[in-house]
């Protein structure tokens, strides 16, 4: 049998009191005595009473609730992204929904429809690797609510954005490499046109110009990003009559792939070099540890918390545009260690 849910009219009842008073003790009405309130709180919580938050949000068009799109939460960036915004909003009462769009469009129109149908007070995403199209995010400014796209952000979308230096992170991998002592650095990664990669790999392509090393095609793989892929990436590059000393991958999952197939064959770094991106959890532990680029999850999860709250402050939540751009950082492990040549 289905235990009955307290009211704020069995709270009136038990003492006696008007429900209006009971409601404006809770809300913490100006009017109400300090002695009063008090009563209604300790009755509130000796009878286990629990605010119906469906009936506050028809009252007050809020639910408290922000829902969030990512493409994986398995990849340790995004979980970090959705921690931060959660420990961010926490203290001002909101919670959140996590939709996964599984890099598919279609699931993330989906996710947005679906959200929407949820009353969240906004939506946070980050685009999936087919978004090419973003008019379903329209809906989302016609109502009036907030969105904010972080990492991967579509500029045709006049939104808040939380991003990387995508350039210059592009630009700090081969820079290290080139540091290091590699000279031939090749390229895996995505074929699919979001910004963020393409800027990381005009980053790469600046620092072998500044260095005065050639851009050779045939040294960028573009394809998917999986540790499968960065196998394959391997295979196709060391086909090349000029085989590479180095690899940046476009994610630490694909320099997973791509450390494991050099072990395999005897080239593991500091052989053949390999550099990721993201700085996944496990990215200290593989053997050799991985070198990356860190993208602070962290702050870019407390960032896209603090533009919400900037902007549900505002008359019109699109008022001020800001882009928050976040600095890049290497992280230095094993598989860049200082070059040593290999028999041709």
């Amino acid at each position: 049998m289905l235990e009955k849910r307290v009211t704020i009219y069995d709270i009136a009842s038990a003492l006696d009191v008007t429900v209006s008073t009971v409601s404006r003790a809770l809300s913490n009405f100006p009017g109400i005595s300090e002695g009063r309130r008090k009563e209604v709180f300790e009755m509130a919580a000796k009878l286990n009473y629990r605010p119906n938050k469906l009936a506050s949000a028809l009252k007050s068009g809020k639910t408290f609730i922000i829902g969030i799109i990512v493409p994986s939460i398995e990849a340790h960036f995004f979980a970090s992204i959705i921690h931060s915004i959660e420990d961010e909003l926490k203290s001002s009462g909101y919670s959140i929904i996590v939709y996964q769009s599984n890099e598919s469009r279609d699931k993330e129109v989906k996710g947005v429809t679906t959200l929407l149908e949820a009353q969240v007070d906004g939506i946070m995403a980050s685009l999936t690797l087919e978004t090419d199209n973003v008019d379903h995010f329209q809906e989302v400014i016609k109502q009036g609510k907030p969105l904010i796209l972080f990492d991967r952000v579509h500029d045709s979308l006049k939104v808040p954005t939380v991003t990387l230096n995508d350039f210059k992170a592009g630009f700090i991998a081969a820079s290290h490499l080139i540091e290091r002592g590699y000279k031939k650095i090749a390229f895996v990664t995505t074929s699919h046109k979001i910004k963020i990669f393409g800027e990381r790999l005009k980053g790469y392509k600046e620092a072998l110009k500044l260095n005065n090393m050639p851009i050779r095609d045939e040294h960028i793989i573009l394809g998917g990003l999986s540790i499968k892929d960065g196998r394959f990436g391997v295979s196709k590059l060391l086909r090349n009559e000029i085989r590479p000393d180095a690899i940046i991958a476009g994610d630490d999952f694909t320099a997973l792939g791509i450390a494991k197939k050099l072990k395999e064959i005897n080239l593991a770094p500091p052989v053949i070099g390999v550099m990721g991106f993201a700085n996944e959890v496990f990215s200290p532990y593989v053997t050799p540890s991985l070198s990356t680029v860190d993208q602070h999850p962290n702050r870019m999860g407390s960032e896209c918390a603090k533009l919400f709250l900037d902007m549900i402050k505002q008359k019109n939540p699109y008022d001020k545009l800001p882009k928050v751009v976040i600095e890049p950082t290497i992280v230095d492990r094993q598989s860049t260690g200082t070059y040593i040549a290999y028999p041709a």
